[in-house]
């Protein structure tokens, strides 16, 4: 088996003036003359900061493909515990320990500006393949970018299983079921634009993400699984930086 390559509110401030001579604190409106019997009192001066506005974008996409069933089958090949795991793509994915990989996503434009993810993943395996899992995101690229890295939230799972197609026992099919979602504070410099102009592009980058690099991740896993099931065990990834 083989891997695939973040506000605080200010709380409604009573402001104080401090009577040098009296031994508490007396608010503004007390200083002012009492109202008027029909008329409702004034409130204290209040200042108030609303939290920065959030943006959220949310992609799925299920990729399946037909694998050729070799010697030895597609499911014990999914079955491999994650130590023994190609990276794949050398260029892309590095292994920091067993079941977590380090991925380097290509670097993507956002409202022209470039932005690089580098995602920590961990792999949970399962009876029938695996679950990797988004621990964490960084991203790198100009310094707003890597402003945003406290003020975002993302979350990536992406369940991989093969199962018998049809009634011949010679082609399994590999499914990649991929769902990312990601929680933003808008930098000021974006607040201008809607929310909703915001979501949708941040959906579509999302989406045009997974739309390239699964076909990839899938074809690097299919050979990959073709060099394991014809007796190469060495787990040399076979990628050339295209996941």
């Amino acid at each position: 088996m083989a891997l695939n390559s973040s506000s605080s509110q200010l709380s409604s401030i009573s402001f104080h003036i401090k009577n040098p001579r009296a031994p508490h604190y007396l608010s503004t409106s007390l200083a002012s003359p009492p109202p008027p019997p029909n008329e409702s009192p004034k409130s204290s001066l209040r200042i108030s900061a609303d939290s920065s506005p959030k943006a959220r974008f949310i992609a799925r996409r299920r990729e399946s493909v037909s694998v050729q069933q070799l010697q030895r089958p597609l499911n014990e090949y999914m079955s491999l515990p994650a130590s023994q795991y190609s990276v794949l793509d050398a260029q892309r994915i590095e292994r920091v320990d067993d079941n977590t990989f380090r991925c380097y996503v290509h670097t993507f434009n956002f409202f022209a500006i470039e932005v690089c993810p580098v995602l920590l993943v961990r792999v949970e395996e399962q009876p029938n393949g695996c679950c990797i899992k988004l621990l964490s995101c960084k991203l790198e690229g100009s310094p707003i970018v890597v402003a945003q890295n406290e003020k975002f939230d993302a979350s990536m799972v992406n369940n991989i299983s093969c199962n018998i197609k049809g009634s011949s026992l010679s082609v399994a099919e590999l499914t990649s079921d991929t769902v990312i979602e990601v929680s933003i504070d808008i930098p000021f410099a974006f607040r201008p634009i809607p929310v909703q102009a915001i979501e949708s592009t941040g959906a579509q980058v999302l989406e045009q993400i997974l739309r390239i690099t699964l076909p990839r991740f899938m074809a690097q896993l299919v050979k990959d699984y073709q060099a394991w099931a014809s007796g190469d065990t060495s787990r040399q990834p076979l990628g050339t930086g295209q996941i």
